[in-house]
């Protein structure tokens, strides 16, 4: 038993040993992507997804974001082992709480802070037609008081969540962005 693990030792040794040294992987910029909203015949068609104020919408005038460049008013986004982030200096992920009191919402916290207690974390996906997708279903979009935004949510199996109403299923559409704008997304008012 002992000459087995001075055998693993040595060996591992002589991996460490023959490591080039003094080189660095350089951390990939992840592929950024925005996404559009597709619902022919509403009015949320094409309205482009937006983060402010700890929620995610679609058609927001102004989200109010804090940009290393120019605010083009488009929530830029990345995926990392099924967890969905914005992208931006610091970390900024998103969950969704599908549980009886979140009916799917949709919200982001900030580096490294806790979500709410049902909160999911991954179950995030870019399926085969494109469209980003949490756990094989497609999002709702709510009309909202802001602005005419809608508000986004994950299907849970209420049509219309937290009280909204005309609420309507849509495919959340991926376009690649080569040059992202890295930017820190409001968390309040």
């Amino acid at each position: 038993m002992k000459l087995n693990y001075l055998a693993v030792a040595a060996s591992l040794g002589l991996t460490a040993v023959a490591q080039p040294t003094g080189t660095c992987a350089t951390p990939s910029k992840p592929d950024t992507f925005g996404l559009v909203a597709i619902r022919s015949g509403d009015a949320v068609q094409y309205a482009g997804f937006n983060a402010a104020l700890r929620s995610i919408f679609a058609g927001l005038p102004s989200q109010n974001a804090t940009c290393d460049g120019t605010d083009d008013g488009y929530a830029t986004f990345y995926l990392k082992d099924g967890a969905l982030f914005l992208y931006g200096p610091n970390e900024q992920q998103l969950y969704v709480d599908r549980s009886g009191m979140g009916q799917g919402k949709i919200g982001y916290t900030v580096s490294g802070e806790t979500g709410p207690r049902n909160g999911e974390r991954t179950g995030w996906a870019i399926n085969e037609d494109n469209h980003l997708q949490f756990d094989g279903s497609d999002l709702i979009a709510c009309p909202n008081s802001i602005d005419g935004a809608y508000s986004i949510w994950a299907s849970a199996g209420i049509d219309n969540p937290a009280g909204n109403s005309n609420c309507v299923g849509i495919a959340a559409r991926v376009e690649k962005e080569a040059e992202p704008t890295s930017c820190s997304y409001s968390t309040s008012q």
